[in-house]
């Protein structure tokens, strides 16, 4: 499986500018790729109380619906955050659109970081989707600050951790100490694409946009700059990564939470 991860600045609260930068990102994407990942709230920027109404889309607006016809014309799955409005509430929201299904699966950010607290409500499940026979699971930016969020993805039989960013100096190397971490501790794959450049209130983003094997090792990892950076896995491949042990079988403590089988092939853990 190709992933590209797409790291770019972006100017919050202007939809026209970010999804120009998707489109032609996606237009110039390789043949090769199977998975395009953008950063954190990418198509709106992070939004204020003053533009939250404005830079607020729904899963069906006219954002995501020109994603799904670009997946289809290129081929392509796609993975990008959002600032979503779903019947008067907010989140922090990121879609994985794909050719054949639109959009296939949405995962609303758990954990609020100090700035979402007041803008966004939080999401209150885990999910874990199959697309080309792989189990993708998604999480957001301080999501992955804490182990029961990757744990609950590997319960459900996550392979492919995608994680979309928005961290700014100085947490760059708490972020990329994390990703490692979850990676190791679940036996998954893990990718993240995180921003770079400046932001609102004089923010610096910190790229370092990466892809983490199941032992944590990371496979590449992106600069400061604008860039695209392909990257082949499979994960399906895990035996080699569990010769000697394997974290979710000998763990002792049972995360908490009520967790759902679809008849599709889809998988939530519940929060409670």
């Amino acid at each position: 499986m190709e992933i590209e991860l797409v790291q770019l600045e972006c100017k919050d609260g202007d939809l026209e500018y970010n999804l120009n930068k998707v489109r032609r990102a996606i237009k110039n994407s390789s043949d090769a790729t199977d998975i395009m990942v953008f950063p954190e709230t990418y198509l709106s920027g992070f939004p204020t109380q003053e533009n939250l109404n404005m830079v607020s889309q729904s899963l069906d607006g006219s954002g995501i619906q020109q994603l799904k016809s670009l997946s289809k014309e290129k081929n392509i799955a796609i993975t990008v955050g959002m600032a979503e409005a779903h019947e008067g509430k907010f989140y922090n929201t990121t879609v994985f659109i794909t050719p054949e299904d639109g959009l296939l699966a949405y995962y609303r950010k758990t954990h609020l970081w100090l700035t979402d607290h007041g803008i966004f409500d939080a999401g209150d499940r885990y999910s874990c989707i199959e697309w080309q026979g792989v189990k993708i699971g998604f999480l957001i930016c301080f999501d992955i600050e804490y182990p029961e969020s990757a744990r609950a993805l590997g319960e459900l039989g996550t392979e492919l951790l995608i994680v979309t960013n928005g961290n700014m100096d100085p947490y760059g190397l708490t972020h990329r100490t994390a990703i490692m971490a979850r990676a190791q501790e679940n036996h998954m794959f893990a990718v993240m694409t995180n921003r770079v450049g400046l932001g609102n209130d004089g923010l610096v983003f910190h790229g370092g946009s990466c892809v983490v094997n199941p032992m944590g090792q990371l496979l590449c990892e992106a600069g400061r700059e604008e860039c695209s950076i392909r990257m082949n896995i499979d994960p399906k491949q895990m035996t080699q990564f569990l010769t000697e042990f394997n974290y979710l079988k000998e763990r002792r403590m049972k995360i908490t939470g009520q967790k759902i089988q679809h008849h599709t092939k889809h998988s939530d853990w519940i929060i409670s």
